[in-house]
């Protein structure tokens, strides 16, 4: 019990930025925080935090083993949730954020099971792409597809995912397969736009992440639309596994240079909080998860 406080203590410092903040969450003097750290150190024998009157810097030690222990401490909330949501009835309305494609997709057609299952409880549903703010429009969960790198949002992964580059056979006959990142400047690239602005492909080339900026005769700012195009044969495009696992299945879409597939663009619902997480989030949570992790949903979502 000692050692999980260790831990526990140690995210919340990091979390409220102060040895003084986390103590008023807690509601114990800073000296009490203080011992825990210095304890935590001495056990592991190496120096998390380097401390001064005014501020706080995580050492390169102390940087992965955040990582470790927010994972840890995140993999036991989701163990003890998953436990309370069968045992107790989720009840109030609750207000979800999610992409606009994935949201149609696979958020959307959930909610009547989801509902069945707790029926004292009501929904709505907030289908867009814009970076919502949880805390000032009142989100109780926000489904994001992304590479959550930032500690300050409290997040938990709902299933893995990532982006490849696909075609359909008849403009792969047409066009040729490219090899080479450096062959996508001879093909029709169909890429997405935003706020008036072209975004960029991202790929893993020699060890790094590499975006480059493609250029092709048609763009567009809704992401099914790119989709669409690339099943009628109009070029290349940069999608999302959820979007064309189905077609990649079935060989209506082949994937291209894969070996330049870049990490990261999982599946994630992100809180305002994490302490006292109301049931009806937690419920939806992992009805979420549930869901996502039976081996045959993505392959039966055709579009």
């Amino acid at each position: 019990m000692g050692q999980f406080r260790q831990i526990s203590t140690f995210v919340e410092v990091v979390a409220k930025g102060s040895l003084s903040a986390a103590a008023r969450a807690e509601g114990i003097a800073p000296a009490m925080i203080g011992r825990r750290l210095d304890a935590l150190e001495e056990r592991l024998g190496v120096k998390l935090l380097q401390r001064t009157t005014r501020k706080l810097a995580l050492t390169n030690e102390g940087a992965a083993f955040l990582e470790d222990c927010q994972r840890i401490l995140s993999e036991l909330e989701e163990a003890e949730s998953a436990v309370a949501v069968r045992s107790v009835q989720a009840r109030g309305h609750l207000l979800i954020s999610a992409p606009a494609g994935f949201g149609r997709h696979h958020v959307a057609p959930l909610l009547p099971s989801f509902l069945a299952e707790h029926r004292d409880l009501t929904v709505s549903l907030n289908l867009n792409d814009r970076l919502v703010d949880l805390i000032g429009e009142g989100i109780d969960v926000a489904i994001r597809i992304a590479s959550l790198s930032d500690s300050s949002l409290v997040s938990t992964k709902l299933a893995d995912n990532h982006r490849v580059l696909v075609a359909s056979p008849a403009y792969l006959k047409r066009a040729g397969t490219p090899l080479t990142l450096a062959d996508l400047a001879r093909h029709n690239c169909l890429a997405i736009s935003s706020e008036g602005s072209q975004r960029g492909w991202t790929f893993r080339e020699n060890g790094k992440n590499v975006t480059l900026k493609v250029t092709g005769n048609m763009v567009c700012n809704d992401g099914e639309v790119l989709h669409d195009w690339a099943l009628a044969g109009k070029g290349l495009a940069w999608r999302s596994m959820w979007e064309v696992g189905a077609e990649i299945a079935s060989g209506k879409l082949v994937t291209v240079l894969d070996q330049y597939a870049a990490p990261g663009n999982d599946i994630y619902a992100v809180f305002a909080q994490r302490r006292h997480l109301p049931l009806r989030i937690r419920a939806f949570v992992e009805f979420l998860r549930h869901s996502y992790a039976q081996a045959d949903y993505w392959q039966d979502r055709v579009r």
